[in-house]
């Protein structure tokens, strides 16, 4: 199966040695350099219901930002989103996670790595290795998750994930009552080994339990356990 990949970045050099690199893995690449021109075209994909399978995206662009594409994005695709920042600050990559991105690296970035990244981005949403038995469909504290159709709802009502948000949710629910650890976390929800100072595991919960709050006000559903991990309470009250 060939893979879409649409590469925002407007450093020609490096999307031409990218689009090379990865074209000999079986991604087909697009390459768009200026921020406007990629929002533009990405409103135009979705009404033609032509997504890519997944964007990497620059944090800094002419004529629009990372920052503003993404957000945008959000409020009419889920495609998954890698984003690329040159900034050594970590706030800038904690703030693409939660404006919605899948994940991060920092430029310059080695191809072998970022086609690594793409490969554990596309996994997790094209399959679901992490649901181990028969059991498709989850309901907790009024929380109900479809692993096999990727839904997820509170009270009937749709709650919006990333695909990197749903497999952290749902490594949780899945082990309810369970202290689940960041190492466990990172390689089960994102595909990945957990390195020394990543915090998108941290990231991506915070934004579940915002997007859970809306619905469960006051209501900690999701527990940091001190210097091991988290835990989706089976009780409330834990």
């Amino acid at each position: 199966m060939t893979y879409h990949i649409l590469i925002i970045d407007d450093d020609t050099e490096l999307c031409e040695l990218l689009s090379e690199y990865l074209s000999h893995e079986n991604l087909q690449i697009t390459l768009i350099h200026d921020g406007l021109e990629a929002i533009n075209h990405l409103q135009t994909q979705y009404k033609d219901n032509k997504e890519y399978d997944a964007i990497v995206l620059d944090f800094m662009l002419p004529g629009l930002q990372g920052l503003d594409i993404l957000q945008r994005m959000r409020q009419f695709s889920s495609t998954p989103v890698l984003m690329l920042t040159a900034r050594g600050d970590d706030i800038d990559r904690i703030v693409g996670l939660e404006s919605g991105a899948d994940d991060y690296l920092p430029k310059p970035c080695n191809p072998r790595e970022l086609l690594a990244r793409l490969r554990a981005i596309l996994r997790r949403t094209e399959t679901n290795p992490i649901v181990q038995s028969s059991k498709t469909v989850f309901e907790v504290h009024g929380i109900r998750l479809d692993s096999g159709n990727r839904h997820v709802s509170i009270d009937d009502e749709t709650m919006s994930l990333t695909s990197a948000e749903f497999n952290t949710l749902l490594t949780l629910i899945e082990r309810t009552g369970q202290v689940v650890t960041k190492e466990e976390l990172t390689e089960l929800a994102l595909n990945r080994k957990h390195t020394r100072y990543d915090r998108s595991i941290d990231v991506h919960i915070s934004s579940i339990r915002k997007k859970i709050a809306v619905y469960r006000d006051q209501l900690e559903l999701i527990k940091t356990v001190r210097g091991s991990g988290y835990i989706l309470i089976k009780d409330i009250g834990t």
